[in-house]
């Protein structure tokens, strides 16, 4: 294994929390073998998150983590960052597996060096067609994906976020079991003055999936559009924004019921606000991605 296994916890410089369902024992230990160590005076250390899988497979020297159901996404992510003693903690998907070391070292000292970044993106890419899939890419458009830079979110199984700022902004939604949770937290994290940014150079191989492969993902994602409407955009912008991601998802899809019943349910959740403020909505508008679309 290129990681090693041992914690240090008197100084862990990364924590790697990798979510499982252990229905993909071959590709989770091909994963933890990818993770790269530390420099020599730091530790790496690897938490696996058994999300209601009892029967994941997790090597010796690994951290595992049991829960016994289903949590969602971010509820999963976020237990497992509450084991991880690491400065930096890196999501990890159990189906993806890190092409080149080195350049992950190279981004994951940027936290040193940058005192204001909080968050950084990795580049996801196919083992077989060696492409980026166009939603990976955190930015408006038909950009480059070779192309870096700061950008207003990040890719929940393909990044790395400061620990200190992680905390601060509270962590994942969990209730929003999954779909836009990066969202959320990327805006609250640039709320709070933190910087993201999307490095191209780190490449991880993931195989291309579907949206469409969640049967309830059309409802889901309305539901918790409309959520992330109500607790941080500004009472003015909610609407338009909702309205505008309706209108454009009615033209992409044919699950128009799905769409409006997520919807209906987003309305009716209860939420606590914690709006984010117009220099932010300038910000996010500033970086391509104005909080309207």
């Amino acid at each position: 294994m290129s990681g090693s296994g041992e914690s240090d916890t008197t100084h862990v410089a990364h924590s790697w929390v990798v979510l499982t369902m252990g229905d993909r024992v071959d590709e989770l230990a091909a994963a933890i073998d990818s993770i790269p160590s530390s420099p020599s005076s730091t530790a790496t250390e690897i938490i696996v998150v058994c999300n209601g899988a009892s029967e994941a497979v997790v090597p010796a020297g690994v951290v595992r983590v049991d829960l016994p159901e289903n949590v969602g996404i971010p509820a999963g992510r976020n237990i497992g960052a509450d084991h991880a003693v690491g400065e930096v903690i890196v999501f990890f998907d159990d189906d993806a597996e890190v092409a080149e070391p080195a350049e992950v070292r190279r981004s994951l000292a940027r936290f040193t060096q940058e005192p204001d970044l909080g968050a950084i993106s990795f580049r996801l890419v196919d083992p077989e067609s060696g492409e980026t899939a166009r939603r990976h890419v955190p930015r408006l458009g038909r950009s480059d994906p070779t192309v870096s830079g700061d950008v207003t979110s990040f890719l929940g199984g393909a990044c790395a976020v400061r620990r200190a700022a992680f905390v601060e902004a509270g962590g994942l939604p969990g209730e929003f079991f999954y779909s836009l949770e990066e969202t959320d937290l990327a805006w609250r994290l640039i709320d709070n003055g933190w910087r993201i940014a999307y490095d191209a150079d780190v490449v991880l191989h993931h195989p291309r999936t579907s949206v469409a492969r969640h049967g309830d993902g059309a409802r889901r994602t309305a539901r918790n559009r409309v959520l992330l409407a109500r607790r941080l955009l500004p009472r003015a912008l909610g609407p338009v924004y909702v309205a505008n991601w309706f209108a454009l998802s009615v033209l992409r899809t044919r699950r128009v019921g799905d769409l409006w019943s997520g919807t209906v349910e987003g309305l009716r959740a209860p939420v606590v606000r914690r709006p984010i403020r117009w220099s932010t909505v300038a910000r996010l508008t500033r970086l391509g991605r104005p909080p309207i679309i």
